[in-house]
């Protein structure tokens, strides 16, 4: 009889070991940073100093794609492990289904403390008169999180947030305000014994630019004031993730936390593009490093963004050229933490990086599919078949010969685009049974709770000068392919 106490000591023990052992988790996001605005990658004016140093540490993902060239898509792929048709969250201002299963919420079973700090953005159209208000049925505590302190969209200097559906103001840089009240939160709940998942996604640098002065300051005399606000936003995000970091140091939980950053899209236009509704000027200098097209484009420059994952006690520093993209982090996290296989959809897109963690794989086996607004890509290894809008002709591209798609290889290659074109084809009747609900236990996707958001259609002028703006931004496009 003596014994069982002492079994039950050493069972317990057991338990309490492997909830230590397990990491604490952390995914970071910019908003609209383009590829190639990091010091790591030679940017000519913008200094990073933490986010180099991130890189020199961790896992450098020099081939890492968002899930689509836009942000509610993308953060969908990064909560569900899917594309964004899948979930619901097919576009920008559209809210994810409730019926996702989310990674959040295989955190939170898995006894892991968890929170979101910044931009949210999967609950479809913003309350005018509150940042996210807590009866949002997509809000998101409603989808996983214990502890939020979020706004739907943008945000900059002195935001209102709101804490858990209440409005709250704040003082200072929106991006390290972010991480201050993150901090806060991790501190608690480190003391309290508890593993934390924490995603902490920034609004910069998205328009519209708001940058203290003093980080503005040194890119006035090169470029104008959008822009040196632009890059100024970015010198106070890269600001904040040393302070994450450092913080992390201090409550003495480095080693063991893993930090996951990436962009959400790819970088701005440096061109000027004039709507009826708005002037979007460009932003200088450009933000993909030539890579060619911009948020909103299927090529290399919409979807191609900036990661690093950096986790001192799993992953050794290196650069890999692995491509992968925002669908892999579920998977990648389920093996990371060990969480229930059955908290993520079995239709899903990603696979999991650990193997990445250790060494360079020969080729990804599970190619990669992308799908919003009209547009199409379909990721092979080297290879991409693209059609970048809905009224485009599919390209075909060899991206690591010719990362700058000046190539198109249809003609010369009809055996890859037909063996690709098969498999985008099946994969895309995947993603409309998956719209339809086929993924889901009831077989239909139920209301969402929220209506849909409707525009006011342009009228025959405004329409005639949207689509001359459009012939005049492609035209540019082209005599900058050209050069």
């Amino acid at each position: 009889m003596k014994k069982f106490p002492i079994l039950v000591s050493f069972l317990l023990a057991m338990v309490t070991n492997a909830q230590v052992d397990r990491p604490h988790v952390i995914l970071v996001m910019a908003d609209d940073m383009g590829w190639a605005q990091t010091g790591y990658y030679g940017h000519p004016m913008l200094k990073t100093p933490n986010l180099d140093a991130m890189a020199a540490n961790g896992l450098r993902l020099d081939r890492f794609y968002a899930g689509a060239p836009s942000c509610t898509p993308t953060r969908a792929s990064v909560m569900t492990g899917r594309n964004n048709d899948r979930t619901g969250a097919a576009v920008v201002g559209m809210a994810i289904n409730k019926q996702e299963k989310m990674l959040s919420s295989a955190f939170q079973q898995a006894g892991y403390a968890t929170a979101h700090f910044g931009k949210w953005h999967l609950n479809a159209v913003e309350t005018p008169d509150h940042p996210l208000p807590s009866d949002d049925p997509h809000n998101p505590g409603a989808l996983g999180f214990d502890y939020w302190l979020s706004e739907t969209n943008q945000f900059n200097l002195n935001p209102e947030l709101s804490r858990n559906g209440r409005r709250e103001l704040f003082t200072g840089e929106g991006s390290e305000v972010l991480v201050d009240e993150a901090l806060k939160f991790i501190d608690d709940e480190v003391a309290n014994g508890n593993p934390v998942f924490v995603v902490i996604w920034y609004a910069s640098p998205h328009r519209p630019f708001e940058a203290l002065p003093a980080d503005a300051k040194p890119f006035t005399p090169l470029v104008d004031q959008g822009s040196a606000d632009h890059h100024g936003e970015l010198v106070a995000m890269d600001r904040s993730i040393g302070a994450l970091r450092q913080g992390l140091r201090d409550l003495k939980i480095a080693d063991n936390t893993l930090i996951w950053f990436n962009s959400d899209n790819g970088g701005l236009p440096d061109i000027d593009i004039v709507t009826p509704k708005s002037t979007y000027l460009g932003v200088h200098p450009d933000t993909t490093g030539h890579l060619r097209g911009f948020k909103k484009d299927f090529y290399e420059g919409g979807l191609r963004v900036p990661a690093v994952i950096e986790w001192p006690a799993g992953i050794e520093p290196r650069v890999s050229n692995f491509p992968s993209g925002t669908v892999d982090i579920f998977p990648t996290l389920m093996d990371v933490a060990r969480l229930d296989p059955s908290t993520i959809n079995n239709v899903h897109d990603g696979i999991s990086l650990t193997k990445v963690f250790k060494s360079e794989p020969m080729r990804r086996e599970k190619p990669m599919g992308f799908r919003a607004s009209g547009g199409l890509m379909w990721l092979d290894n080297d290879w991409k078949l693209v059609k970048n809008n809905v009224d485009a002709d599919f390209e075909l591209y060899n991206v690591v010969g010719d990362p700058l798609e000046r190539q198109d290889l249809m003609k010369q290659r009809p055996d890859v685009a037909a063996r690709m074109g098969e498999q985008l084809a099946a994969w895309n009747a995947s993603v409309d049974r998956s719209m339809r609900g086929s993924d889901y236990l009831e077989g239909i996707v139920l209301p969402t709770g929220r209506k849909p958001v409707t525009l006011d259609p342009l009228t025959p002028a405004e329409q005639a000068k949207v689509d001359e703006a459009v012939r005049q931004y492609q035209r540019k496009l082209q005599e900058r392919q050209a050069e």
